[in-house]
């Protein structure tokens, strides 16, 4: 049921603090737009459009809301420039840890591409070191500001290079040690997921755990691949899923092979409204397949993908999800399971996020729902007397 039903619309208050889950988040793709220009001027890189902080981070989101998968890519050039040495990726991961806790994030996974930041020396694993650095700093701040977050990494192979064994290895050996997974990224067309068959075969046997960018701005065949060739256990996007469903004239829906093989299977769908609109992969938020994939029941989550240049957050997103359907407390939460469920720790581990954190926290929010109904009764009632 959404709140379309039910009184418990969320503020945007209640959203931020909010429990929240995010799957679908890039490093390179979350900076502060200050923590640019500082890098970029300690680097002497001079290559940023903009010198001024607010400026930049404008430029960032003009630049990125083209409608082009491609050329919103282009905007990371960026800021993997700025983050080639290991106090930059140290900085990055910290404040990336700080900024989704003070958003209400209380799990992440949160993704970047080793090799694209060998530019200055550094070695993978120092790099894999110096980020997984940063992500315990800034856990560490923000327990102390009173906040909690956990933050695992998912180290991501680029689709059109030829390292992804390699960067599968590196992800296997850190496994234990703040690296929860693989993923493939970047331009779909023209790089199926099936070039880097070595490295899933070498996951699947290691048991481990991937995901794959699949379904965003390419169709069902790039989805059916990542799921049917190379075994993904998620789906980075998967919206064009919906290109296999129909929704008849009389209101009914009929889900085809590949869509009911997704639902079926309860395999997640990394779901990030606002890139969606900005890759024209979808034209409005009213629009967005999260909507039928919600109503359906397929394992669909909210995530932000790049929160720089598309200037988002987990609580803004939400807040559009609210505004475009209605969605109640009841929805975030149903969200935030299924993206807990869906996390690449051990199980006992998220059914603990899931029973002690998320539930609880929703819990609080609704009852703050109920006193405020209770407080109005009464006065009303006063009123009366």
């Amino acid at each position: 049921m959404t709140s379309q039903s039910t009184p418990n619309t969320p503020t945007p208050d209640q959203i931020r603090r909010a429990p929240k889950v995010l799957l679908h988040d890039h490093l390179d793709g979350g900076l502060r737009p200050g923590t640019i220009v500082e890098l970029a001027r300690d680097a002497g890189y001079t290559g940023l459009p903009e010198s001024d902080p607010d400026k930049l981070g404008v430029w960032f989101a003009e630049a990125a809301d083209s409608g082009s998968l491609e050329r919103y890519l282009e905007t990371f050039s960026h800021t993997v420039a700025v983050m080639q040495t290991r106090d930059a990726l140290i900085r990055v991961a910290r404040e990336c840890a700080e900024d989704l806790a003070e958003d209400g994030v209380v799990y992440a996974e949160v993704r970047y591409a080793p090799e694209q930041h060998l530019d200055g020396g550094l070695s993978l694993e120092e790099v894999v070191e110096a980020v997984n650095e940063g992500f315990r700093q800034g856990e560490s701040l923000a327990r102390e500001s009173g906040r909690r977050i956990r933050v695992g990494a998912l180290l991501t192979a680029m689709r059109h290079a030829a390292r992804s064994l390699e960067i599968a290895e590196l992800a296997n050996r850190y496994r234990d040690l703040g690296v929860v997974g693989f993923d493939i990224a970047g331009a779909e067309a023209g790089f199926p997921p099936t070039r880097h068959l070595d490295a899933f075969e070498y996951l699947k046997r290691e048991n481990n755990h991937f995901t794959i960018h699949a379904g965003e701005a390419f169709g069902l065949p790039s989805i059916w691949q990542a799921l049917q060739w190379c075994g993904a256990d998620r789906l980075g996007h998967g919206v064009r899923i919906i290109d296999d469903i129909q929704v008849k004239e009389d209101g009914s829906v009929e889900l085809g092979r590949l869509a009911s093989y997704v639902r079926d299977k309860r395999i997640p769908l990394e779901l990030c409204p606002s890139s969606n609109l900005q890759t024209g992969a979808v034209d409005s938020y009213a629009e967005h397949p999260i909507g039928l994939l919600r109503r359906l029941h397929f394992r669909a989550t909210v995530n932000t993908d790049n929160r720089l240049m598309s200037h988002t957050s987990m609580s803004q997103e939400f807040e559009h999800l609210v505004e475009a359907f209605g969605y109640s407390l009841d929805d975030m939460q149903w969200f935030s399971v299924n993206a807990m469920k869906s996390a690449f720790i051990p199980f006992d581990e998220r059914l603990a996020m899931i029973n002690d954190v998320i539930k609880p926290g929703y819990a609080e929010l609704k009852s703050e729902w109920l006193f405020r109904q209770t407080a109005s009764t009464s006065g009303s009632a006063a009123d009366e007397g």
